[in-house]
This record gives structure tokens, sequence and C-alpha cells, in this order.
């Protein structure tokens, strides 16, 4: 259970991080929007979670790692825009959300189950 001031300072981190990709993206990822779905925090803020998702990504794994490759350059960023509300800038570590993904396929499932049930 995140306490309220992991949630605030995640919301902080997510809008700014947010603003990075948004204006910045295209030298990440060209022609590929990346969506900051959920962000998680250490108690001691020192560590962040990030979760993306990516629209038009050829491949989200690739996108991913290119994200993870860059991630001191976006940490850099980030500190830039927060560094009078914190102390410390966090560790960013992504993860590729894939609740739609999970979504989509369980839908599949279930469509599939009527099929052979049609009850």
């Amino acid at each position: 259970m995140e306490s309220k001031r992991q949630q605030k300072f995640a919301r902080v981190i997510q809008k700014e991080l947010g603003e990075v990709f948004q204006r910045e993206g295209s030298h990440y990822l060209p022609g590929v929007m990346i969506t900051i779905t959920q962000i998680r925090v250490t108690s001691d803020l020192s560590i962040a979670k990030v979760y993306l998702s990516f629209f038009k990504a050829i491949s989200s794994n690739q996108a991913l790692l290119s994200i993870q490759s860059q991630s001191r350059e976006i940490r850099y960023k980030l500190g830039e825009k927060i560094r009078d509300q914190v102390r410390a800038v966090p560790q960013l570590n992504f993860f590729l959300d894939d609740t739609q993904e999970y979504s989509e396929r369980m839908d599949r499932i279930f469509l599939q189950i009527n099929k052979d049930n049609p009850e």
C-alpha cells in the first residue's frame, strides 16, 4: 500500500515525465507515441518504476530497450523540471505495461468460449 506521500510524488513524476516524452519523444523513438500508464515509487522515494505503453511501435520490447538505454538522459531532463520540488531525483526503471494486450487476449478467450458453448 502506497502512502499519500508516495502517491503525490508519483503524480509529480508522471506529469513532468509525460511532458518530457511529449516534447522530446520523437527524439527517443521517432514516430512512436509514448504513454506513461503508471508509476510506483519506493517508500524512500529513491526508485520510480515507470510503466510505459507504446503506440505505433513496430516492437514494444525494442521500444522499451531503446528507452532503457537512454534512461540517464531522461532522468537528467526530469531532474531539470523537478529539482525545486524534490530533494533527489529518483532512479528510473522502465517497464512495459501490457495491460491492453492482456485485456485483448482475455476478450478473445471469452469470445472463443462463447462460440464453443452456444447456450
